[in-house]
């Protein structure tokens, strides 16, 4: 349990010290709205996929594109913030998971507005109605 704890805390750091260096170091306009959504570590520290994700999920494969290009500078930055003897090799990756979870809650209203009332819900609503009516 302790051995796969470090790899937890190496995550949760490089996540934070990634999101600021794409929000403060690295300034690209085509990067707008860009989230560090996790980073996932290997166990001997060597590999971290980090997992981004964008505002306009049409542009996530861009995104990664410029991060890609941008993996050098990145990287460099955070080898100088972390206390480590080796500096993980960095790999983004998207996280479609709002898109997800977006397509989802489409599809949950869409069939709340297809599936008729139950009578019980028609008496509820008959309720409320009389009441305001008094």
């Amino acid at each position: 349990m302790a051995k796969r704890t470090r790899p937890l805390r190496v995550a949760d750091r490089i996540q934070r010290e990634v999101s600021e260096i794409i929000q403060r170091r690295f300034k690209d306009p085509r990067l707008p709205f860009l989230t560090v959504t996790s980073v996932s570590v290997s166990d001997d520290l060597k590999t971290a996929k980090i997992f981004v994700s964008t505002l306009d999920l049409n542009k996530i494969d861009d995104a990664i594109k410029l991060l890609d290009g941008a993996k050098g500078f990145i990287r460099g930055e955070l080898g100088q913030r972390l206390t480590m003897r080796f500096t993980p090799e960095i790999i983004f990756k998207g996280d479609l998971s709002a898109a997800h979870a977006q397509r989802v809650g489409e599809i949950l209203d869409k069939i709340h507005r297809e599936t008729p009332a139950t009578e019980s819900e028609e008496k509820n609503q008959e309720g409320d109605e009389s009441e305001v009516d008094s």
